[in-house]
């Protein structure tokens, strides 16, 4: 029998596979099923840090940070009365009390000002770790990189000040240099990364010359992005990476593990095909070990990461050229 044991961010899981913050883990019934069907860990469905810090109203009118998160306007709209501090905290006792996987809270943040408090509420209703979901769109043409940047590092510091449970970012790959800015994200005391978040993405309805969501759900062509980052990352910074996005069945979370991360989260699968994914997705993981002879995690997580080859420089060229290499 092979061993699914893994740890992320310092958390002892069952095996690797991490129901990430959707619409899916907002409720006690959802995450007990979650847990009947196999998951290691759940990460609750995100609070918008204007809902902690203002009214809705007032922070639609008065927040000028609330561009930075082009889906916030929505969210806070619908959601802001569901979806409010004291039910969050309900919510965080109430899995406590119910499941036994690890829950990870999780805030859609953007900046480090008055919500900081409610980190230690986090953490005092029982939250095994916390992610901070920080997307700031570079789409100010008066700020450089450098100062979109400093917004990471002043939440990180922000939030270990108040908080000792792990803490993991929840990021994306809208940075000028990804991998010095993640390896310095590594370094800031933070215990593990999540790539990538999935964000807003605009689309127009031509008939009705509106601006619509669009691409809500991950396809598992997705997958390749975080894919290339987690091999090039992992053996290269100072915490656990969680692999985010496109992963929509057992080869694709095994892919991960082989790139290096310590687990994976899955939501749009789940979506598109009910809880009872989560079993099958770790039985192909199980049987897969098996048919390689891996009897735990740990002998086959970063195997096929960059470090692993013996030309690093070469792995992105060979990628290039295997792309392209049946186009004529």
């Amino acid at each position: 029998m092979v061993n699914l044991e893994t740890s992320y961010m310092g958390l002892k899981l069952k095996n690797p596979l991490i129901v990430g913050s959707s619409g899916l883990t907002n409720s006690v019934e959802n995450i007990i099923e979650i847990e009947k069907n196999g998951a290691a860990a759940v990460v609750l469905k995100s609070l918008f840090e204007e809902q902690i810090s203002h009214a809705a109203t007032n922070t639609l009118a008065q927040n000028e940070m609330a561009n930075y998160y082009p889906e916030a306007e929505d969210y806070i709209k619908q959601y802001t009365r569901m979806a409010d501090v004291e039910k969050y905290i309900d919510l965080i006792k109430s899995a406590k009390d119910k499941v036994d996987i690890p829950i990870i809270a999780s805030i859609n943040c953007i900046s480090h000002t008055e919500w900081m408090d409610f980190a230690k509420r986090i953490e005092q209703a029982g939250a095994d770790a916390l992610e901070l979901n920080i997307f700031v769109l570079p789409s100010d043409i008066t700020k450089d990189g450098v100062e979109n940047e400093a917004v990471y590092f002043e939440i990180v510091k922000s939030i270990k000040k108040v908080v000792t449970i792990p803490v993991a970012l929840k990021i994306s790959y809208y940075f000028s240099g990804l991998a010095k800015t993640v390896n310095a994200l590594s370094w800031s005391g933070i215990d593990g990364l999540v790539l990538f978040n999935r964000f807003y993405s605009p689309d127009f309805d031509i008939e009705s010359l509106e601006v619509k969501p669009s691409y809500i759900f991950s396809t598992p062509s997705d997958l390749s992005l975080s894919l290339r980052w987690v091999a090039m990352l992992s053996d290269h910074i100072n915490c656990d990476i969680a692999a985010s996005t496109g992963v929509h069945n057992g080869k694709a979370m095994i892919k991960q593990l082989l790139a290096g991360a310590k687990a994976v989260q899955i939501a749009s699968v789940l979506y598109k095909k009910g809880f009872k994914e989560i079993g099958s997705m770790l039985e192909e993981l199980e049987n897969w070990m098996e048919r390689k002879n891996f009897n735990t995690i740990d002998r086959f997580t970063g195997l096929l990461s960059v470090k692993k080859t013996d030309n690093p420089a070469a792995f992105e060229r060979v990628q290039f050229m295997k792309h392209f290499s049946g186009i004529e």
